[in-house]
């Protein structure tokens, strides 16, 4: 029986969708890859394929989990088996240094960014960047991973220095100019099917866990950005969002041959917009789905149902 497999390595962030998909009545089986082996003689069962593999997987104790998905990957190509965020997709989200020469090779503003290897080089690259404030972060990150706002050189090294420092899984830290935004917003573009779905707006004035999955919302666990200054959502749908890089967006994602995905991006007080981060491991937030009345997840499912019964009207013709 053709079905949907998922590929994934978190239950908690996969459980919203298979609810959805099981509303719907459409057929589906979960491929948990945090282990597993492949026959490469045998033949994949037909079906279309959706990964929602993350970068963050290291911190579950899954640490080759992705690894592991690529090689996956590989072996439904060769059986030329549909794979919606596949390979191009898995290599971005392992790779924000991948992820911002894509996106300024597409013509994308990004934040200026070093990446560094080693304690010294990391030091080197803030004073390169030549910045007032810059922020460090992993380059194979989710959730936040190795977030932090500097103000000098010199607090950087105490930090890089210190029991504190949080060594990145591949090794690469980034250093990045710390882009401000007057009011503390970033935006978040959701696309479904290479399509815009939604904007999000979301409140970074408590810190930098910017996760919009109901199991991230785990309170200030980094640096602080500002002061909540009143009581409001944290992610807020935007009505009759028309922003022009919706469509570099959407031609990005295409280009990149992905089919889902989440872009972040902030803009400064001059109204300069940076795009600064690619999710394809996308989660939405129920609370602002809620309050819109747009869910990410049920639109996924019936997307991936479609693309089921495409395949299926094909394989009886």
């Amino acid at each position: 029986m053709s079905k949907i497999y998922i590929i994934h390595e978190n239950n908690e962030w996969t459980e919203h969708l298979t609810k959805r998909l099981e509303e719907l009545y459409i057929p589906y089986e979960e491929w948990f890859l945090d282990k597993g082996l492949i026959d490469l003689n045998a033949r994949p069962p037909e079906g279309i394929f959706y990964s929602r593999m993350s970068a963050s997987s290291h911190t579950r104790n899954h640490r080759f989990a992705p690894e592991f998905a690529d090689q996956v990957f590989v072996w439904l190509e060769q059986y030329d088996r549909k794979v919606f965020n596949g390979r191009s997709a898995l290599h971005l989200e392992l790779s924000k240094v991948k992820q911002y020469t894509a996106l300024t090779k597409a013509g994308i503003k990004t934040p200026r960014t070093i990446a560094a290897v080693g304690k010294e080089q990391i030091i080197k690259a803030a004073e390169r960047l030549e910045a007032n404030s810059f922020i460090t972060k992993h380059n194979r990150a989710g959730k936040g991973l190795g977030v932090q706002l500097f103000h000098s050189v010199d607090a950087l090294k105490q930090y890089v220095y210190g029991s504190a420092f949080d060594e990145p899984v591949d090794g690469i830290t980034l250093i990045q100019e710390y882009i401000k935004s007057p009011d503390h917003l970033i935006t978040r573009c959701e696309f479904i099917g290479g399509k815009f779905f939604y904007a999000v707006q979301v409140d970074t004035s408590g810190g930098f866990e910017l996760c919009p999955a109901d199991a991230c919302n785990i309170g200030d666990l980094f640096c602080p950005v500002g002061e909540q200054v009143e009581e409001k959502p944290k992610f807020q749908i935007i009505e009759g969002f028309n922003e022009p890089i919706i469509t570099q967006y959407e031609e990005f994602l295409k280009a990149n041959n992905i089919t889902v995905a989440g872009i972040e991006f902030i803009k400064n007080s001059d109204g300069e917009l940076f795009t600064y981060d690619i999710n394809t491991n996308t989660n939405y937030n129920s609370e602002a789905e809620k309050a819109a009345g747009k869910f990410g997840m049920l639109k996924l499912a019936k997307f991936l149902g479609n693309e089921l019964t495409k395949q299926q009207t094909v394989a009886v013709r």
